[in-house]
């Protein structure tokens, strides 16, 4: 058994939506047992048996602003959240914003946009990039959290609500812990992983730790959170937009390209173009009414 559901971004799915999306699923050779809403208007499964890919086929790009997502019915709420954070937990990439605080955004963010787009080596190309902040004044990494930073919106419904429910939630990032940690906390992870700037004499000096925070370690880390929490890899959900992110969001039992670069949306199980983070609640079976915030 499979659940396709469908999450609309303004709220505008009607009763006969649902009936047309059904008679699609039937017409592409699934079959509906069940249709039924998570939020009235907003959200809303379908239980179906067939082919979960021609079944996602079907239903993209149906209705206007609406996210499609197909999995398997079973282990559908997840115990394991893996997360990446710029451009998903939080709306930036914190090092093109340092790189602003120096004058070469436009420089710094053309290298990032090519690299969470698979086309340069991530290890690399973060090391060219930290390399043209150096001498920068450690105090603009603050100043920088403050003024840039902000959470994506839902990250914290999404986190709170999944660790109020027994969940457990890492973040993992190619950016910085001094940005990692605070976001971390503030939204609700139970620890955060992130490259660490190296720093002497109050400058940034233009390197940062080894080894490298990359595609590698994302992996590694929902391999081992699943081994040290005793779960099956169906019980997880990895998060991500950029290349980077690609090999945690294929192992994870549902993974999720979030308003992605082309290569990850492509690649993703599902993928979330319209709606916020809580989206992945609804892809949980989670109605708003039941979501944590605070």
């Amino acid at each position: 058994m499979f659940i396709a559901t469908l999450i609309a971004a303004r709220g505008r799915l009607a009763d006969q939506d649902l009936s047309t999306a059904r008679e699609k699923l039937d017409a592409a050779g699934c079959t509906v047992s069940a249709v039924r809403w998570i939020d009235a208007g907003v959200a809303a499964d379908l239980d179906f048996t067939g082919d979960p890919l021609v079944a996602r086929e079907a239903l993209e790009g149906l209705f206007d602003a609406t996210d499609v997502i197909v999995q398997g019915a079973e282990g559908r709420e997840k115990r394991l959240l893996v997360a990446d954070m710029d451009s998903t937990m939080i709306t930036v990439e914190c090092i093109d914003e340092l790189a602003d605080y120096a004058g070469i955004k436009a420089q710094v963010a053309e290298v990032t946009e090519r690299a969470m787009r698979g086309e340069l080596d991530f290890a690399a190309a973060l090391d060219a990039r930290v390399a043209l902040l150096e001498g920068l004044d450690e105090a603009v990494i603050e100043r920088c959290l403050a003024e840039r930073v902000t959470l994506m919106a839902g990250a914290r419904a999404l986190v709170r609500t999944m660790k109020a429910r027994g969940g457990h939630a890492i973040l993992v990032s190619g950016g910085f812990t001094r940005f990692a940690e605070p976001v971390a906390a503030e939204i609700g992870f139970d620890r955060a992983i992130a490259n660490v700037l190296e720093i002497a004499h109050g400058k940034l000096t233009g390197t940062v730790r080894k080894p490298i925070v990359g595609s590698d370690t994302k992996e590694k880390t929902l391999v081992e959170a699943l081994a040290d929490l005793g779960l099956d890899p169906s019980a997880s959900m990895a998060v991500g937009d950029g290349a980077n992110d690609l090999a945690m969001i294929r192992r994870a039992g549902l993974g999720v390209a979030y308003r992605a670069k082309p290569i990850v949306a492509g690649a993703a199980a599902a993928r979330v173009d319209y709606n916020d983070l809580t989206a992945l609640l609804y892809a949980q079976g989670i109605p708003s009414a039941e979501w944590v915030t605070a």
